[in-house]
């Protein structure tokens, strides 16, 4: 067998392998390139309902990700545009909002406008933190020492 020979049976081996019809691509099948931001909507659509009630229909601008934590309770965390998360549980009951350590119980409407409230908060400032007075601050700041010069002699 010469060197030619050999080509031309690589030559027809390759055709007999790679047929035109398995590599073409059904073009009549639709393909969608719109995945769901968030799957765990599709799972849980009574979530979307409450996050649209704590949020807006525009959600999605507010929100980076939404992850299953818990199974029972069924827990989710939240995590907002500012990576600033709050968790949301379900109940047989109600939902119940934890934000910033404190619960809502999202029953009650006046709950529910509170936890609003905290979540618009976070979105706005991140995290506060209480100081022993009542007042919130959004972040502590340390307190600055005087160094050896400002010092007066003694």
């Amino acid at each position: 067998m010469t060197k030619d020979e050999l080509k031309e049976k690589i030559k027809t081996l390759v055709k007999q392998v790679y047929k035109p019809e398995t590599l073409s691509i059904d073009t009549s099948a639709e393909i969608s390139l719109d995945a769901p931001k968030f799957p765990v909507l599709q799972k849980f659509p009574e979530l979307k309902d409450i996050i649209v009630n704590l949020l807006t229909n525009q959600y999605e601008i507010f929100v980076t990700d939404i992850q299953w934590v818990a199974p029972k309770p069924t827990t989710f965390r939240v995590i907002l545009g500012n990576g600033e998360p709050f968790m949301l549980t379900y109940t047989p009951r109600s939902w119940i909002a934890q934000v910033e350590g404190k619960k809502y119980y999202l029953l009650n409407l006046s709950e529910e406008e509170s936890a609003t409230e905290a979540i618009a908060r976070m979105l706005a400032y991140g995290v506060t933190e209480e100081k022993p007075g009542g007042t919130e601050t959004p972040e502590e700041t340390p307190e600055e020492t005087p160094s050896e010069e400002e010092t007066p002699a003694a």
